[in-house]
């Protein structure tokens, strides 16, 4: 299978990788303002495909998930909210991590209410209140090189492993690293953006990102997970111009025979 072309060296005149970018700078009210101040065509199609996915898990019985590379976008956690018990939000950033840890001490921004309405409607057996969705979330300060194999019943990664380095090689190591977070057996759930080169938010820095297709997630995934499944939306016009082609989103499992659930 193929893999994407070498990436273009960026600014810098060289490749970037994850370590190259300050993500405690991440600039969180840009970023926001830019992407999830209201609900976009892109949000509704990644939480339809999302809810359906959790849909199939009675309430409660997921002893324990992962939200990879969280961010301040609530609507991964608020998805998790019927089927875990317990919902690990990992994450670098040290300002993404104070954004999720105040949303959650004080409550959410009205911004989010849309989205939890949504998110409701597509799966009944989500609490009424989404404060009560959103209490079963652990924010944790790490990256996916913290993850320990088969913690994990489901793990979610959304716009992550592509949008954190330049390098087809680190994007892999991520991308492995959350398929062996979950237990055989367990579930992935994934969202990336299709083809966007290096980003900018606002007015800042620009942020290093691998330009994947569906070509390089089959690569990458066909020989780590079983029953892969690829699906994509449009490019989301109403949203800023990152020079992506749309999304795609990626439901899979870990092979093998499936595990007692992980305990928390």
């Amino acid at each position: 299978m193929n893999v994407p072309d070498p990436p273009v060296p960026g600014e810098t005149g060289r490749i970037r990788r994850n370590r190259d970018a300050d993500w405690n700078a991440w600039p969180v009210d840009d970023y926001l303002a830019e992407n999830y101040r209201r609900l976009h065509p892109c949000d509704v199609g990644v939480i339809r495909h999302h809810a359906a996915v959790y849909r199939r898990f009675a309430p409660g019985s997921l002893s324990r998930t992962l939200e990879l590379g969280a961010g301040p976008n609530l609507y991964p956690l608020m998805l998790a909210g019927a089927a875990s018990l317990v919902i690990d939000a990992l994450e670098p950033s040290a300002a993404s991590v104070r954004y999720l840890r105040a949303q959650l001490a004080h409550g959410i921004d009205d911004s989010w209410e849309p989205f939890y309405a949504l998110c409701r409607s597509l799966d009944p057996a989500l609490p009424d209140r989404c404060a009560e969705a959103l209490r079963r979330v652990r924010v944790l300060r790490g990256t996916a090189a913290d993850l320990l194999p088969g913690t994990y019943d489901l793990a979610s990664m959304n716009f992550v492993a592509e949008s954190v380095t330049e390098d087809f090689d680190e994007f892999t190591a991520v991308c492995d690293a959350f398929v062996h977070a979950v237990r055989p057996g367990g579930t992935l759930l994934a969202a990336f953006m299709e083809r966007m080169p290096s980003y900018r938010i606002g007015t800042g820095p620009v942020w290093p990102a691998c330009p994947v297709d569906e070509t390089a997630l089959r690569a990458v995934f066909v020989p780590r997970t079983t029953g892969l499944r690829i699906t994509r939306l449009a490019k989301d016009r109403t949203l800023p111009e990152y020079g992506d082609t749309g999304v795609l989103l990626l439901v899979a499992e870990r092979p093998g025979a499936p595990a007692a659930p992980a305990q928390g």
